[in-house]
Formats: structure tokens, C-alpha cells, sequence
């Protein structure tokens, strides 16, 4: 982990934005203050329905549990669970008990869970019998002494008498390993602090609108963000819970008009596969979309245009796992900002832009660094800036917009995926010479994973199914499986014959997406380039 200057520890101490308060205390005063508050967990399969103080009388029990079983502050505790009531258990019980939280998204594969699994060396893991693709597959924590498996023998982790208070433990100290995708091999562990994850919790939580309603949060709770949303901003805010463990957009629209809930944003995904659905009604849904504050992904135009008007007040975001809100427009700024700038810099957080045009940021929310002390001394610098990977412009408001990326991976719905370890499972392919896997637009999605394959003399394109049964047997999770493929002569190359990927993306960009995505005879006539 890095260290921290001096000067910026006693800068954010002394504006209130780090606090000696850790998230086990966040989270007991904010239950103690609204315990009736309402817990639902909307699934065809695990449904539940209570209150905080049902789901906080689980996590405490749990805590109670697992202190019996010797575990404590610093101790590492992993779960991969879909959205359900057992994972606000699990993650409640660890911050009450100070251990360190690893949220897995449920549908991460053997691979990535195994990798996770060695690295952090957890002293508990809590996982599922099994839910769409995933299933509990033993073998992989062996080595974890306490392991418990909902559907199986959770229950047995439940002491009789509940953990009273919270366990004292360092503010600074790691209250979260957040593991992300990126230019890796494998997922990076980004290592979060009980201050970094607080001032971001109520950070965020002042961005979002008063009257946004009643949330459903359906991005997985594996994921950073769907962990903020689901189980820390809520209980801050005393405003209920509804999860929802698969995203169906017939059943959000259901839950629109049946439980007067609403989805409030996130990746353009979540708002645009609402709009295009055969059940959406102006008259009936609309009114519930009455704010869309997108980020995770890249944020298309032409979204945010069709958004607002329709009447939808639309605010944008950046930032990532490791920096997580950098910029952002508040729901009241101009509409030209709103829609087409990424907004300006949030409290406490400092950007400027280097002569390559890529961010630099640094902030009370950024976190001390990665497992890999490689990669941490990469990104950081000794002053506390993080080179962000992205490429922006200022205006003469200071607000920021993404223009490029120069870190090599693709934000798939809010996900990131690793285009080298996509790269490297196609290159494993009979026939295929060299390849290229970059970004390339999706007006669902954001961004899709499209990968340009330079072939040996006499071999044609593969089609997508032969490429996803490959990946398939490969391991890899189904979000990183390529869905657009494109043939090449030669890729347009630097005078040293790196790839340029830059001149790929802007490629792709002038293809209309209809003639484009899952095309698999598609062709790019790229030449040779110049850095």
C-alpha cells in the first residue's frame, strides 16, 4: 500500500472528510436510527421481506458467529453472493467486527473466484449453493477454515446470542479489497480504507436527489458500486432496501407500478433496456424515471439527449473502484453540463490533466493502492496522484469529459474487462496470427468487448459461436466473452509496431452499430499509422 502525504492526511482530518468513524459504527447508528426501515429482497428464487432490524439481528448474529470462530479485526472475510439478504448479513457482521470485506460479483467464473480466493487468503468465505451459472464448487476453499454456503449450512454460523456494539478497529485500516478488472491478467485487489469508504458513502450520498423515491438496485452487490448503493448509502440515509438478484426489465417496470420503486441510473444499460421495452408506457413509467444519474460506463450522446426529453433530468459521473467519485454534475446544473460534460470535480477532490491529456486525481475516496505493490508504485505517485488511465478535456468551467482511454480495458455495463486476457484466449484459437480486443460502443451497454483478428493466409473469420464455445471451455466469465469480430489485413501500427488501439476505437466508432455489432464477416481497412 502506499503511503499517504503528510499534508493530505491532515488536509482531510481537518475539513471532516476522514473521521475516526469506521464503517461498523457508520452502520450501527445508522440501523439504531431507522430500524423499521424496509428490507426486500425481489427474487424468483430467494425472496425476503423485513426490515433493518431483522437483516442487522442476521449480521449480528453472524458477527457473534464468527467471533466465536476467532475471527477479528484485520481478518479477511470473502463472499460471493447474488443480491441477497444474506450478503447484507455478511457484509454488516464484517464491518461490525472490523474484518476486511472482499465482495465477489456472483458471476465471476472458477478462475477469477480462485485467484481471489489464494490472494486475499480469507480466514471465511460465504458463497451459494447456486444461482444462474455460479455454483459452490469446494474444492477452491479447501484451505479456508470457515466456510459457509447459503442453501446449506449458513445457519450454522449463527450464534444464538447476537454481538452487542461494534469492535474497535483503526479508521485507516483496510475495511475492503475490491477486486476490478483492468489491463491485468487478473482482477486487481483495490484496497480500501473504513475512511475512504465513509467520506465516499456520504459523498455520494449528497450527490444523489432528495425525492429520487424509492431505489431498486439491481447492479450486483459484488460490485463496488452495487455494494455502496445496497448496503452503505441506504442505511446512512435511513431509506429502504430492494434488491433485485437478477436485472429483467419486465419485472422493474412491474415493481414501478406494484411497489412505486424506480431505477435511478448507473450504466445507460439500466435506464436504456426500460425505455426499449415492449411493457414501457410513458403514462404508467415515466413519472418513476424522474432522475438518471449515469456513470460506470461510457455515456453516449445521444443517450443522455434522448433522456432529457423525454423529461428525464439527467446528471453525470466519473470515477472508478479505485477512485470512485472523481467528477460529477449535480442534478441541478446546466443541461449542457449535465449531458455532455462528465461534471466537475467533487469535494475534496483535485484533478489535472498531464501533457498526454490523461487524469490525474487524488481526493479523501482514493484508495491506499492494489495487492500488487507493482502495480500501486505504477499509478501513484509520492505527492498522491493517481494516474487514472483516461483521457480528458477541461472547459472553461472545469468541468471534465472523457475523450479517450489509454488503460487498456473495456467498461461493459459498469464492469471492467481486460482486454489482454480476452486477447489472450483468442490468440490460443487455430488460425488466428494476432489480434486486437479495444472498446467499441453499444447504445445498451455502453461499450462491448470487439476483437480484430489479423488471421494466418487461407483461414477465415471464426463465427461468434465457435468464438464463445472456446471461451467457454476456457474458464472465463461470460461478460468478458467478445460480441462483435472483425478481420484485418494489417492493424494500423506505431513506427516501434505496437498496435494503435486508439485508431481501432475511432474506427469502430464510424460504424453504425447496426451494421456492426455480432457481425461476424465484418472487415476494418486499417493501414499502417503513426504514433
Amino acid at each position: 500500500m502506499r503511503t499517504i502525504p503528510p499534508e493530505l492526511v491532515k488536509r482531510y482530518e481537518d475539513e471532516g472528510w476522514w473521521t475516526p468513524e469506521t464503517l461498523g459504527g457508520l452502520l450501527a447508528a445508522g440501523l439504531d436510527a431507522t430500524p423499521d426501515a424496509e428490507f426486500r429482497v425481489h427474487s424468483a428464487v430467494r425472496p425476503w421481506s423485513g426490515t433493518f432490524r431483522d437483516v442487522e439481528q442476521v449480521a449480528r448474529r453472524l458477527a457473534a458467529g464468527l467471533r466465536a470462530r476467532g475471527v477479528g479485526p484485520g481478518d479477511v472475510v470473502v463472499f460471493q453472493l447474488p443480491n441477497w439478504m444474506e450478503a447484507a448479513a455478511v457484509f454488516w457482521a464484517s464491518s461490525f467486527l472490523g474484518a476486511v470485506v472482499v465482495p465477489v460479483v456472483h458471476f465471476y467464473g472458477r478462475k477469477e473466484l480462485g485467484y481471489i480466493l489464494e490472494r486475499t487468503s480469507p480466514k471465511v468465505f460465504v458463497t451459494a449453493e447456486g444461482f444462474g451459472r455460479m455454483e459452490y464448487q469446494p474444492d477452491l476453499s479447501r484451505d479456508v477454515p470457515v466456510v459457509g454456503v447459503v442453501g446449506r449450512d449458513f445457519d450454522e454460523l449463527l450464534a444464538d446470542a447476537p454481538l452487542p456494539g461494534v469492535i474497535a478497529t483503526d479508521p485507516a485500516a483496510p475495511a475492503v479489497i475490491a477486486f476490478t478488472s483492468g489491463t491485468t491478467r487478473d482482477p486487481k485487489g483495490v484496497i480500501h480504507t473504513h475512511q475512504t469508504l465513509g467520506f465516499e458513502t456520504r459523498q455520494l450520498a449528497g450527490l444523489y436527489p432528495p425525492d429520487r423515491g424509492r431505489q431498486l438496485t439491481a447492479a450486483p452487490v459484488g460490485h463496488f458500486i452495487g455494494m455502496l448503493n445496497a448496503f452503505l448509502i441506504p442505511v446512512l440515509d435511513g431509506r429502504p432496501i430492494n434488491l433485485a438478484d437478477v436485472w429483467d426489465p419486465a419485472r422493474a417496470l412491474e415493481l414501478m407500478v406494484s411497489d412505486g420503486l424506480t431505477v435511478g441510473g448507473g450504466a445507460t444499460y439500466f435506464v436504456t433496456s426500460l425505455l426499449d421495452h415492449p411493457s414501457f408506457s410513458l403514462e404508467q413509467h415515466l413519472p418513476a424515471m424522474k432522475y438518471a444519474g449515469l456513470g460506470g460506463s461510457s455515456v453516449p450522446a445521444a443517450v443522455t439527449t434522448r433522456l432529457d426529453e423525454l423529461g428525464i433530468t439527467v446528471f453525470r459521473s466519473y470515477g472508478s473502484t479505485e477512485h470512485p467519485s472523481i467528477t460529477g454534475s449535480r442534478h441541478t446544473a446546466p443541461a449542457e453540463k449535465r449531458l455532455f460534460t462528465d461534471g466537475d470535480p467533487l469535494p475534496g477532490v483535485e484533478i489535472r490533466l498531464d501533457a498526454d491529456g490523461e487524469i490525474l486525481s487524488r481526493g479523501p475516496d482514493l484508495c491506499l493502492g492494489y495487492l500488487d505493490e507493482a502495480l500501486t508504485e505504477q499509478v501513484f505517485d509520492a505527492d498522491g496522484w493517481y494516474r487514472t488511465g483516461d483521457v480528458g478535456v477541461l472547459d472553461a468551467d472545469g468541468y471534465l469529459t472523457i475523450v479517450d482511454r489509454k488503460a487498456d480495458f473495456i467498461i461493459r455495463g459498469g464492469e471492467n474487462i481486460s482486454a489482454l486476457e480476452v486477447e489472450e484466449v483468442l490468440l490460443t484459437m487455430p488460425g488466428v496470427a494476432e489480434v486486437a480486443v479495444v472498446a467499441a460502443p453499444d447504445a445498451r451497454l455502453g461499450e462491448h468487448a470487439a476483437a480484430i483478428l489479423r488471421l494466418q493466409p487461407g483461414i477465415g473469420l471464426p463465427t461468434l459461436e465457435e468464438v464463445r464455445a472456446h471461451f467457454a471451455r476456457a474458464g472465463l466469465a461470460r461478460q468478458k466473452w467478445p460480441e462483435e469480430l472483425r478481420a484485418i489485413e494489417d492493424f494500423p501500427r506505431t513506427p516501434s509496431g505496437k498496435i494503435q488501439k486508439a485508431v481501432l476505437r475511432r474506427e469502430l466508432r464510424t460504424v453504425p452499430q447496426g451494421d456492426r455489432q455480432g457481425d461476424p464477416s465484418g472487415h476494418i481497412a486499417a493501414g499502417q499509422g503513426r504514433e
